[in-house]
């Protein structure tokens, strides 16, 4: 199994229509062979360090790097992708082993 830390932030005030649309794909990403977990996370109010208001975090686990790979290049991934692409700002993936 991998982990997938996707550190995302839209563009100012952008970020609950990224989200819309990132939640709308949700279940054809679960679909997907080997999906284990596939979710986006916020900050809880107060925290301090914060990544944000424009930002938000995908959790994802997949059964395997080929499972990844997959996904990311899944057709549904590539028409999220262009309906938020003028929306995002910034983006930092993490592909990681647990020990």
């Amino acid at each position: 199994m991998i982990h997938v830390l996707a550190i995302l932030t839209a563009k100012p005030g952008k970020r609950a229509e990224v989200l819309e649309a990132f939640q709308a794909n949700v279940p054809a990403v679960h679909a997907e062979d080997g999906c284990i977990e596939y979710t986006a996370v916020v900050d809880v109010e107060g925290a301090d360090p914060a990544f944000g208001p424009d930002t938000f975090v995908v959790v994802e686990k997949w059964e395997s790097l080929a499972a990844l790979k997959a996904h990311a290049a899944a057709a549904h991934m590539a028409a999220y992708g262009e309906k938020v692409k003028d929306l995002m700002a910034d983006r930092a993936v993490h592909v990681l082993n647990p020990v």
